[in-house]
């Protein structure tokens, strides 16, 4: 069974790390080397099962694909996630031993922090690879990349803007935020500095409480958010908010989040009926993944910010392609990223010429 789902998602390897001492269950999938080595992150959570941590790692890794490609990096994609409880069950051992699995893939899989993780974790990973991005700064890592996923998604809101109202201006409009993570938290942050009226919702009462003290948000039930008569919708929490459910109840005449697979294919092309501009998830959420991926051949702020930057043109493009061929976003961002894939895999580079670049960096940091 799990090689005729190999054979239907396209995937290249997928990884089994158990360490029972170590308490570790895990799975890193590689969807695509063509671009260059897979670069995705890791999350932790609870699962049902080992197949739904198994479509997880499936599923993320081949957007990871699809998102690295559409930003124009020379990386492929790929994902890891580690089953447990990530408020419970972090022990350096745990990520340390998840460490040597990356390790022994030899370069084939670069990690990152991804939901559940974050930067701590990721220096455990580090002391047993070399293949580890998002990494305290003293070790020639850029950090937290939460704030550059968040800036990246401000210049896709304005794109979207631009497209859907005629001009940019942030302080115009009322946007709900779902979703108070690190991220969801930093979009609130730059939106409220630019005037946005915001709401915002999350499954934590404490985060929604720093959102109206510290920002002048207010606060909104997490099943009231979809009703509300605002501009813009931000998912920026669990995948798969926007459903068949949950759609026709929106006003908001545009989508535009950083939250990974917001909406179904179905879903979306119902959202463009409707008259609602979807900015694509992962063309938007890509900040971060620009930002880290700099650390492969050294790391440089600006470079990165204007990395950020560049989104607001990727999200462009999409609409124009969305608009020309008479496709949803959804489908002109995939067309966009294959296209590239397929043009950049005829030049049959060989995958070894990144790797080693990466791993001379970061020995010299260490």
């Amino acid at each position: 069974m799990i090689f005729e789902t190999l054979d239907t998602s396209g995937h290249e390897q997928v990884v089994f790390c158990h360490n029972p001492d170590a308490g570790l269950k895990a799975i890193i999938a590689i969807h695509s080397t063509v671009l260059g080595p897979a670069l995705g992150g890791v999350r932790m959570r609870t699962y049902a099962d080992s197949d739904m941590a198994l479509t997880d790692a499936l599923r993320l890794s081949r957007t990871m694909t699809y998102k690295n490609a559409l930003a124009g990096l020379s990386v492929g994609g790929g994902k890891a996630v580690i089953i447990g409880d990530s408020t419970q069950e972090k022990t350096e051992v745990l990520f340390r031993a998840f460490g040597r699995y990356v390790d022994s893939l030899g370069g084939r899989y670069i990690t990152a922090e991804d939901v559940g993780t974050d930067v701590n974790d990721m220096e455990n990973v580090y002391r047993e690879t070399e293949y580890v991005v998002g990494v305290h700064q003293v070790h020639g890592g850029s950090g937290d990349p939460a704030p550059f996923t968040a800036y990246g998604a401000l210049q896709g809101l304005m794109a979207s803007l631009s497209r859907k109202f005629g001009n940019e201006e942030i302080g115009r409009y009322s946007i709900a935020v779902q979703g108070l993570g690190h991220i969801g938290m930093e979009l609130v942050k730059l939106l409220r500095e630019r005037g946005a009226k915001l709401f915002v919702t999350d499954l934590r009462s404490d985060l929604v409480e720093m959102a109206v003290e510290e920002y002048g948000a207010e606060a909104v039930k997490p099943d009231e958010i979809y009703d509300l008569p605002v501009d813009v919708f931000a998912p920026c929490a669990m995948e798969y908010s926007i459903n068949e459910q949950t759609l026709p109840r929106l006003k908001a005449k545009v989508i535009c989040g950083t939250a990974n697979n917001q909406m179904s294919h179905v879903t979306g092309d119902e959202a463009a009926k409707r008259g609602i501009l979807y900015a694509p998830d992962y063309a938007v959420n890509a900040g971060g993944v620009m930002n880290v991926s700099l650390e492969i051949d050294g790391y440089n702020r600006e470079r990165a910010m204007r990395m950020m930057r560049t989104i607001y043109h990727t999200v462009n493009n999409i609409f124009n392609v969305s608009e020309r061929e008479n496709i949803a976003p959804q489908y002109a961002a995939d067309r966009i990223a294959e296209n590239r894939i397929r043009s950049i895999g005829k030049l049959k580079l060989p995958l070894g010429r990144t790797a080693p670049r990466f791993m001379g960096h970061l020995r010299g940091e260490r």
